[in-house]
């Protein structure tokens, strides 16, 4: 490739980008009809396909906002955040952060916990796979195996610590984007994500199992989960409670025990 060539192939990136509805000085040849070259036509497309993108990402939230104020929150984010990503699958990560940094962009403050349990849920549809454990591979282990017992939760496994009792305008809109929904209420509370499968799967959990599965994605063997436990006022049994939940409904990829 030439290195005009590739200059004015940047050139042209970085107008779209720019949002630029005029061509750089001596881009692009006007049409034969003598008119200006039609630049807007490409920085349009791109900006609605981009739109179109974030879209995909965030159904249930256009489904909040409505055509017109979902494009408009989609034309404030992408001049803030362009897309830097060779796939626009990815177009969005960032959505979360614009909305916290640009309160007034959405016209309720639950929105923000709406968009991050559907980035999360995307993102957990598309991560790796992993083999789980069964609650047979636990049935061999010595009581010096479980002390140092540490796990490894599967990959999709997301824990989001919420502030809105958002999930029943998720599954209302979900099921029907023409559904009327209640304003959502204020409500502390964690959501754990994960897929199995080819399925998401989501729910609340309570503070301690909010803390043991935090503790365990941090490392913390059995012994410090035990002792997360006496510190919430429970104790093992509970932790092995939650143990064989997390095995039954496929979260636990892996198992190590060092002594």
């Amino acid at each position: 490739m030439s290195s005009l060539l590739a200059q004015q192939q940047q050139q042209f990136a970085d107008a779209i980008r720019a949002y630029s509805f005029e061509a750089p000085a001596g881009l692009l040849r006007a049409t034969p009809q003598g008119q200006s070259a039609r630049f807007q036509v490409y920085s349009n497309a791109y900006q609605i396909r981009l739109g179109e993108a974030l879209k995909e990402n965030y159904p249930v939230l256009a489904s909040v906002l409505g055509d017109e104020g979902f494009a408009q929150l989609a034309a404030n984010f992408l001049r803030r955040y362009p897309s830097k990503k060779a796939s626009i699958r990815w177009f969005g990560e960032n959505l979360a952060q614009f909305v916290r940094d640009e309160p007034s962009s959405v016209p309720h403050p639950a929105l923000h916990d709406l968009i991050r349990m559907e980035w999360a849920l995307s993102t957990a549809f598309d991560a790796e796979d992993a083999a789980t454990l069964q609650v047979s591979d636990f049935m061999q282990l010595t009581p010096q195996d479980w002390a140092t017992l540490t796990l490894t939760l599967h990959p999709s496994l997301r824990l989001l610590a919420m502030e809105w009792n958002v999930e029943p305008i998720w599954t209302a809109l979900s099921a029907d984007a023409n559904n009327e929904t209640a304003a959502p209420e204020q409500l502390t509370h964690h959501l754990l994500i994960w897929r199995d499968q080819e399925t998401n799967h989501w729910r609340s959990v309570a503070d301690i199992e909010a803390q043991l599965l935090g503790a365990t994605i941090a490392g913390a063997s059995f012994t410090e989960l035990c002792d997360v436990a006496a510190q919430a006022d429970t104790g093992a049994n509970e932790v092995a409670s939650y143990l064989r939940i997390w095995v039954e409904a496929g979260l636990v990829a892996g198992m190590n025990s060092d002594h």
